[in-house]
């Protein structure tokens, strides 16, 4: 199986299949986010444990193409569990590969079935699509108060 067809087929399972959907109590932080070039929403609730240092839980509901609600299943798998600054490292990694224009390497090892979204990257109007949870994971970490310039400061280290 060539490499375009396999990352085609993981987003399509997780957009079948999407992990963590439906929203959940009790959270630290609710952000609702739209992407108004194609429509796509997305509701997101963040729990923290550990006075905001761990990703306890990501809930979700999303609505619109398969791109945007995969993105929020693997996003929220990845996060789910890891502390605040991999979640802000991991942000970057897949900022980086969306805005890459198909020329970045994803690393496998960090944003696992993320990669699948390499594809993506070389057109630029489905790229709101796939950061349109990862932001509004980021927005809900900020208002949470566990993102802040120092968290991102400590995870570039």
């Amino acid at each position: 199986m060539d490499p375009t067809s396999m990352y085609q087929e993981i987003i399509l399972d997780h957009y079948r299949e999407k992990h963590n959907s439906g929203l959940r109590e009790p959270f630290e932080a609710e952000v609702h986010h739209v992407n108004p070039t194609c429509g796509d929403e997305v509701s997101l609730r963040v729990t923290l444990e550990e006075p905001g240092e761990h990703v306890a839980d990501i809930s979700y509901e999303a609505q619109g193409c398969s791109i945007s609600q995969a993105s929020a299943s693997i996003m929220s798998d990845l996060l789910i569990g890891q502390p605040v600054s991999t979640a802000v490292v991991r942000y970057a990694e897949f900022q980086q590969l969306m805005e890459g224009q198909g020329r970045i390497v994803p690393n496998e090892d960090t944003l696992e079935d993320a990669i699948a979204f390499a594809g993506v990257a070389q057109f630029p109007g489905r790229v709101k699509c796939a950061m349109l949870a990862w932001v509004a994971m980021r927005d809900a970490l900020i208002r949470a108060g566990a993102w802040t310039n120092e968290t991102t400061e400590d995870a570039a280290k």
